[in-house]
């Protein structure tokens, strides 16, 4: 086949791989942002983000549940718990997905989530960082795993989840 055959259609498998692995990115940071609040009200960190105990409680189980919420959609509505990275357009259309998706989430926090407080705005930074995780480290990820498919046989079967990995490391690093 020739690069002039090839197609870059709209492809769902590869859509949906990228965006549930952006979803449990980014409800694993709301969910340990949730731990972290509970940690802060029963005084194990220094940090002061809350001004009362009932009001840690209440964002600590708000946060919870939408991590919860955000970390149920992929598994429920997506079924696709594979990186299909195996030929050179897979690679592209990942990349791109990759990409549109994580611009597009950087996009809603960074204009349409207003951080009021400093507990959204953790949030909203939260979501930025794995948004730049995506932008990032992601393609990287992608192109590497690519790479190593034919030397290494396992590549097929961690992809998924050593992509995920990485996405949540890497989104540390942009907090």
């Amino acid at each position: 086949m020739s690069s002039s055959n090839i197609s870059f259609r709209f492809e769902s498998k590869n859509f949906f791989s990228i965006f549930g692995l952006y979803l449990f990115s980014l409800g694993a940071g709301i969910s340990g942002y949730s731990l972290y609040l509970l940690l802060e009200v029963i005084g194990r960190v220094d940090r002061n983000i809350i001004t009362w105990n009932g009001q840690g409680l209440f964002w600590t189980l708000i946060f919870f549940f939408l991590g919860l919420f955000i970390l149920f959609i992929p598994v429920e509505f997506f079924s696709v718990l594979r990186v299909y990275n195996a030929t050179f357009k897979d690679l592209i259309l990942n990349i791109i997905y990759s990409i549109f998706i994580s611009l597009t989430f950087l996009i809603i926090f960074q204009y349409f989530v207003s951080p009021i407080t400093l507990i959204l705005n953790d949030i909203s930074s939260i979501a930025k960082a794995v948004s730049f995780a995506g932008f990032i480290a992601i393609p990287i990820v992608l192109f590497i795993q690519h790479s190593l498919r034919n030397k290494l046989i396992i590549i097929d079967k961690i992809s998924y989840g050593f992509t995920l990995f990485v996405w949540m490391i890497s989104s540390q690093l942009f907090i």
